[in-house]
Formats: C-alpha cells, sequence, structure tokens
C-alpha cells in the first residue's frame, strides 16, 4: 500500500423528493456526471411512505479522489445513509427537510443543507379547520441550528420560470454549493445528453432544464461568495402577500405605520370587493378600534396589535363570499391567464374551462329584500328537499362570459339584499365587543379581535363559524362569569377560540365553554324532512 496515498471518504448526499419531481433523474445526472468526469460513485434509492405526492430519498456517494490517481484500487460505498455522517442534504420540500433532521440526518458540524423554501401540506395539515400549516419560522430555525452551511429558495417558483421540473433546479444547486470536484460544464454537458457540438439544437426539455440549472446555480454560488447575502437570503424566504396598491394618503396620516401593511391589503380587498363608500366604511370601523386601542395603551406599547387583527380580519369578513363575487372572480381575465399559464397552453392552443355552479334558494335570496328573502327561504323550508339550480358554464365562450359578467355586475344589488344587512349586523356586534374590551382591558380586546379568525369558508361552515364567535362574545366577553375580571375572560375567550378552530364537531368548544362558565351552544335547529317509501320496498327490520 502506498502510505503518502491521503485517506480520504465519499462525499455523502442525501437527496429528498417528492413523487413526480424527478428525484431518480438528478440521481442519474450525478452519477452519470461523477463517472464522465472519473470520479467513483455510486446511488441507492430508499422509498418513503405515502404523505403528500409520496416522498421518495436518493442516497448517492461520490470518491473525492479521481480513479486515475487510485493506483487500481476501488472506494467501498455504503448502500445507506448514517445518522450524522451526511456532507449534505437537499429537500424540494421544507416540511421534509425538517424531518430529515429530525431522523439525525443533518449535524451542525458537517452537513451542508440545501432546501426548498416552498411547502406541500401534509393531510394532517389540511384536515385542521383552523390554520393548520406547521410553521415555516420554526422550520427554518430547525435548518440553521442543523447544518454548517444552508441555502433555502423556493426551488418550486425557479422550475416554474424556467419550465422545467424541480430536479434540474436542484442539480444547478448542488453544483453551485462546490460539494463535488465537478465542474460547471460537466453538469451541464449530461443535462444536454451529452451533445454540446450543437447547442442551437437543443429540445425544448434540455433547454428549460438548463435554464432552471442556471438559476439555481447562480442563487447558491453568488452567497457562498458573499457570506453577508446568505443571512438576508434566508431572512427573506418566508412569502409576504405583495401589497396590491398604495394607501390613500388621508387614511395612512390617520393609521400609525406598524398597521399600514395590513391596513392596505385590506382596503384595497374591500375596495375591489364593492365601492369607495364600503372601504370608507371599513376604514371608520378600523378607527373606532383605534382609538379604543389608543385609550388603553397610549403609548402603542403593544405595537397596535389589536388594530393590526382587526384590519385584517375585518377586511375578510366585510369581502364575505357570494354568487356575485364568485362570478366576478370566474371572469376576471387574469384567472383565464393563470388557467393558461397552469396548462401551459401555447398562444395557438384552445383552452376550454367549464365552471360547475349549483346556487340555492338561500343563494339566490341573499340579493332579495328581507321580506322577499324570508318569503323564499320559508318555502326552500317546506320542500322535500332543498331546491338548487345545477349550473355549467363554459366561461370560455361568449355566452357562458356574458352570463358571469353580468351576473358579476349585480354588485350594486348587494347592498339591498338580506344577507349584507345580516353581516353587516353581525359584524356591528363584534365589532362593538372588540371596541368595548379594548377600553376594558388590551389583552381582553386583542382576544375577542382573533376571534375573527373563526370566520371563514362559505356554505354552513361560515354559519358555523359566526354562531361560534357569537356565542364567545355574549358568554365569555360580557355575561357574568364566576371569575369576572378581563385576564381571566381573555383566557377564557383564548381557549374557546383554539377549541373551535382545533375541532370542526365543536365538542371541544363546548367543553371549554363550560369549563369556564359559560353554557353550551344551543343544538342549532333543523327540519326533519318526512319521505315516502317508493312502493315495492322492503319494511326495515331490526
Amino acid at each position: 500500500m502506498n502510505r503518502t496515498q491521503p485517506i480520504t471518504q465519499p462525499i455523502t448526499l442525501l437527496i429528498c423528493a417528492l413523487g413526480g419531481e424527478g428525484g431518480g433523474v438528478l440521481t442519474e445526472w450525478l452519477v452519470d456526471t461523477a463517472r464522465h468526469a472519473g470520479y467513483a460513485a455510486q446511488s441507492t434509492s430508499i422509498p418513503g411512505v405515502a404523505q403528500r405526492t409520496g416522498a421518495t430519498t436518493y442516497y448517492v456517494e461520490v470518491f473525492p479522489v479521481p480513479l486515475a490517481e487510485l493506483q487500481g484500487r476501488r472506494p467501498v460505498f455504503s448502500l445507506s445513509p448514517v445518522p450524522g455522517a451526511l456532507d449534505a442534504l437537499i429537500s424540494s420540500e421544507l416540511l421534509e427537510t425538517a424531518r430529515q433532521i429530525g431522523n439525525g440526518m443533518s449535524t451542525a458540524a458537517r452537513t451542508l443543507v440545501i432546501s426548498s423554501s416552498s411547502r406541500t401540506l401534509t393531510t394532517a395539515e389540511r384536515m385542521q379547520p383552523g390554520d393548520g400549516r406547521a410553521d415555516a419560522e420554526r422550520l427554518l430555525d430547525v435548518v440553521k441550528a442543523f447544518s454548517r452551511e444552508h441555502h433555502v429558495f423556493d426551488m418550486g417558483a425557479a422550475a416554474r420560470e424556467a419550465g422545467t421540473i424541480v430536479s434540474a433546479v436542484m442539480l444547478g444547486a448542488i453544483a453551485g454549493s462546490g460539494l463535488f470536484p465537478f465542474p460547471r460544464d460537466a453538469c451541464e454537458r449530461v443535462v444536454r445528453g451529452g451533445d454540446t457540438r450543437a447547442p442551437e439544437k437543443l429540445d425544448k426539455m434540455a433547454a428549460a432544464s438548463l435554464r432552471g440549472f442556471a438559476k439555481a446555480f447562480d442563487t447558491v454560488a453568488t452567497p457562498r461568495a458573499q457570506a453577508a447575502l446568505v443571512t438576508n437570503l434566508l431572512a427573506t424566504t418566508v412569502n409576504e402577500a405583495p401589497v396590491a396598491r398604495a394607501l390613500p394618503a388621508d387614511v395612512a396620516q390617520i393609521f400609525p405605520l406598524p398597521v399600514h401593511d395590513l391596513l392596505t391589503l385590506g382596503h384595497a380587498r374591500v375596495l375591489d370587493y364593492q365601492d369607495a363608500g364600503y372601504a370608507a366604511l371599513y376604514v371608520d370601523r378600523l378607527r373606532q378600534v383605534l382609538d379604543a386601542e389608543r385609550a388603553a395603551d397610549p403609548a402603542g406599547a403593544n405595537g397596535f396589535a389589536v388594530t393590526r387583527e382587526m384590519a385584517r380580519w375585518l377586511a375578510l369578513w366585510m369581502a364575505f363570499d357570494d354568487i356575485v363575487r364568485v362570478a366576478e372572480l370566474k371572469s376576471r381575465a387574469s384567472r383565464a391567464r393563470r388557467v393558461r399559464d397552469e396548462v401551459k397552453a401555447g398562444d395557438d392552443d384552445i383552452v376550454k374551462v367549464y365552471d360547475h355552479f349549483k346556487p340555492g334558494a338561500p343563494e339566490f335570496a341573499a340579493l332579495l329584500p328581507p321580506s322577499l328573502a324570508q318569503r323564499v327561504t320559508a318555502w326552500d323550508r317546506r320542500r322535500k328537499t332543498p331546491w338548487a339550480l345545477p349550473l355549467k358554464v363554459g366561461s370560455h365562450s361568449v355566452f357562458g362570459m356574458v352570463s358571469l359578467r353580468v351576473l358579476a355586475s349585480l354588485r350594486w344589488l348587494r347592498r339591498r339584499g338580506s344577507r349584507f344587512a345580516e353581516e353587516q349586523a353581525l359584524i356591528g356586534r363584534w365589532l362593538d365587543a372588540v371596541v368595548k374590551g379594548t377600553r376594558s382591558d388590551w389583552c381582553l380586546g386583542h382576544e375577542i379581535a382573533l376571534c375573527g379568525r373563526l370566520i371563514k369558508g362559505y356554505g354552513s361552515t361560515n354559519e358555523r363559524g359566526k354562531r361560534n364567535l357569537l356565542h364567545v362574545i355574549d358568554h365569555l366577553a360580557t355575561a357574568p362569569l364566576p371569575d369576572g375580571s378581563p385576564a381571566a375572560r381573555a383566557n377564557a375567550i383564548a381557549a374557546a377560540r383554539e377549541a373551535a378552530l382545533a375541532d370542526d364537531a365543536g365538542t371541544a368548544l363546548d367543553a371549554a365553554l363550560l369549563r369556564h362558565g359559560a353554557p353550551a351552544r344551543p343544538v342549532p335547529v333543523q327540519p326533519i324532512r318526512w319521505m315516502k317509501r317508493p312502493p315495492g320496498a322492503a319494511t326495515p327490520t331490526r
């Protein structure tokens, strides 16, 4: 044995991808690149559990010394990754990255972590009535704590911009990290298919893959050359909603700067939903909250959090969904462009879009005056089965688009409708509770404002959320309690709100109400519909 030959270990890489993202292709690219460059390499795949679109991991080992320098010797590779012995971990999904770190695959002393900041929600996250998403900031903290170097960016967005799949972006990120001793052109050669004599003859897939490769390469290589840029990159990985339009100057002067971001979005949403008068009502309501918060917290020590939360949830409630809003959103030109982009349609391609609707009597009654609306809903309750009108509208056709635009133009009728009046009355009750609660105790007002999270969805989900909110306000915010102090009320409201968001059936909410001395929610009235047994049907037996 030549004692002068340095003893080295293989470079180890774990690739984590979801089904359909080309993790196997990426592994083949890396192994082919290594072998063409004269290095020994081996890969294995580890099928994962069926979560989201199916997580699969691939393990790659590359010996960093060229075969020509090994004097005929061959390295011995491992078939599976060893926790704590990884040189690099790359993942196309942030929660999957954290999951592998939780398995001990990454260490702060050794492992380079390259991860996408994008998320594909798990089934457990989707099942939560409230916001069940894992906290992205906490996941990023895990990545930072258990890596010697980390690069986090939105791989999905980079792939979409380049018109390719995530595997090409991941290859570019690996090449840009300097993990393997291959030059950039060696990786690009494999993506091209090995032929570099006629780059102008590249097919569309290879060209798109090279665009994605280059974008990721620059994203990772640039901050490595400028270490100060890494922190800035990670600080901007959380997606923030863009500001829709500038806040009117007269409105901006009323509210403090910490409120402006959410106020701008809320004001734009309400203005887009109805008209300038409705946006002015939104500002007036929010100003009532601001006055109450300034009275309770003159120094603004809490960052005007009550007003900020109300700016968010008040706008969402005031812009409630109805058939006019649905028609307007589905007939927008931006929606047509988004659909064409999603199906990757060319300029000459024909795309047909059919929208399915099934509005019932309550949806039509919502646009009628209260007296007529009551008659329509009473008639619907007397029917054996609720009335509904199934519709299939081709929004790509002239007739379909005209139908949607005509319905969308009825926003002026919304103000005269029964539902508009009902929603404004309910919003007024919630707003009054927030204002009074804030003047009494800042924490109490803040908890009541956060109850706006209960209003979401449409149909029965929306109605249930409003009933829950009003019951919490009536019995925990104002009604007598065994401990009626503001602090106790705030704690009770917080517990009830979290219980309502965690349990769609409402069992946890009722338990929380009873635990704090409030009555459980009343059982909602449900009509009993008697159905005739079809002739000849067998009589049920026990």
